[in-house]
């Protein structure tokens, strides 16, 4: 049998239905962490989906937990020889609120509909349908070749939408037990909807709120106006001080030195489109000189998320005592970012703005990642993707957004290679997310045969 045989198989499979049949099951199944009442449901999950998968497959299972982790994670490995390469999988079962109410007629979170040219099911794109095309790809290696060729672990946890409390600490406590030569794991969008892609880590994020205090109580704006500060007026100007008018970034600090030779290279190609339904691009705005994929997959964004000062929702003639914002940087490697907020203080003391008070949110910051898309192991999976799909892959340094990858890079010491199997307009977190099954097809051929080439030798050392 060949690698030929083992994507048709794959495929067979998947047209056959039992791909569509496995992954309804899982959807059934209603994972959200962020509601306490699921609880226990997402231990359950471990049970009666992943475990009994993974042990078909030959693997051994064991249930992993941490204080800080409000769920359990489920630990499984097929070791078939120490001296082969050792592959480390990572996939999330929970999933976001269903939001039951808010989704289209005919259509529910917890059942795998086709509707139109898409299915549609809460987790089919974040991230059920994205471990699942993994996962089954896993099994058609093992049923054409009758062994993969390589060793694998998988890791999966129930506690991602709710921040992947106590997955760092669970990693450093059995990193023996999670070593492996490179993770290969699935999540977030492709690049475009019919374009295979690579995302090499994510870029850091942390949000924080800009307030000022001025007094107690609103006064009269006729009586005192021109009297006294209004804070809503101060803030927006400290905000206005942070990017020009177009939002390019004017703390030095955060903003990266230069943009590397090979994040420009890796980027040349790449083209930024949400799709019928995503936003126009406005070229005027953000960093000058970098393409659209440059601004967002190799430097650095801030954003004003919300913002408010006196009574939105029935304004009255008095100056407020308050405004507040909640603000957010995305950023990327060659930040520091222990030196994120100092930088933010001294900028807006050196501005005049010594009244704005710097409070950071509950979200936790996430570190940014990124590996080098010369790396041979990139190079690797970009040619392997390419041989199963006639496209070349588009090869993103980093996610725009943010994922807890520095667990796998710096306390694991993996390189890390994500295959994402969904696009940009999936409304993953949202009401009637969705996916073409198209994207689940061509994912689990490629997949099929990134393990094919990875049990089949001549993997980088």
């Amino acid at each position: 049998m060949t690698r030929t045989h083992a994507i048709e198989h794959a495929h067979k499979h998947f047209d056959s239905g039992q791909f569509r049949a496995t992954l309804a099951r899982r959807i059934a199944i209603p994972t959200e962490s962020q509601n306490p009442d699921r609880a226990g449901i997402l231990g359950d999950y471990l049970e009666t989906e992943m475990r009994p998968a993974f042990e078909s497959m030959g693997f051994t299972c064991q249930i992993l937990r941490h204080p800080k982790a409000a769920a359990p994670f489920l630990f499984a490995q097929r070791i078939e020889d120490p001296a082969l390469p050792t592959v480390l999988g990572y996939g999330h079962g929970d999933v976001i609120r269903g939001l039951e109410p808010e989704w289209k007629d005919g259509l529910s979170p917890w059942t795998l509909t086709e509707s139109g040219d898409c299915w549609f099911g809460r987790g089919i794109a974040d991230n059920k349908g994205q471990h699942t095309v993994n996962m089954e790809a896993l099994r058609t290696v093992l049923e054409v070749r009758g062994q993969l060729g390589f060793n694998a672990k998988y890791l999966i946890e129930m506690g991602e939408e709710t921040g992947s409390a106590g997955l760092r600490e669970l990693c450093a406590e059995n990193q023996e037990l999670l070593q492996a030569d490179l993770l290969i794991a699935s999540d977030g969008p492709r690049l475009r909807a019919e374009r295979p892609t690579i995302f090499l880590g994510s870029r850091g994020s942390v949000n924080f709120d800009l307030v000022i205090d001025a007094r107690q109580g609103g006064h009269h704006s006729g009586n005192w106006g021109g009297l006294i500060s209004n804070p809503g007026i101060q803030l927006a100007h400290a905000i206005a001080s942070l990017t020009t008018p177009t939002g390019q970034i004017l703390i030095h600090e955060w903003v990266p030195k230069e943009l590397p030779a090979s994040v420009r290279r890796a980027l040349a190609d790449c083209e930024v489109d949400g799709g019928a339904d995503g936003p126009t691009i406005e070229p005027w705005w953000g960093e000058a000189g970098l393409s659209p994929a440059e601004r967002v997959f190799g430097w650095c964004s801030f954003e004003t998320l919300a913002y408010k000062t006196g009574n939105p929702e029935m304004p009255v003639n008095a100056i407020p005592p308050r405004a507040w914002a909640r603000c957010q940087l995305r950023f990327v490697v060659g930040i520091d970012p222990d030196d994120i907020l100092p930088a933010l203080r001294r900028h807006l003391d050196r501005h005049g703005f010594p009244m704005v008070k710097i409070i950071t949110t509950r979200e936790s910051m996430f570190q940014a990642t990124r590996i080098d898309p010369d790396d041979p192991w990139v190079q690797w999976a970009a040619d392997s993707i390419a041989k199963t799909s006639s496209k070349k892959p588009a090869i993103l340094p980093n996610l725009g957004g943010s994922l807890p990858n520095d667990i796998f890079t710096d306390v694991l010491g993996l390189r890390t290679v994500w295959v994402p199997h969904s696009y940009p307009g999936c409304s993953q977190h949202a009401p009637n997310e969705h996916l073409p099954p198209a994207i689940l097809r061509e994912g689990l051929g490629i997949m099929t045969g990134l393990y094919w080439d990875l049990g089949a030798g001549g993997t980088p050392a």
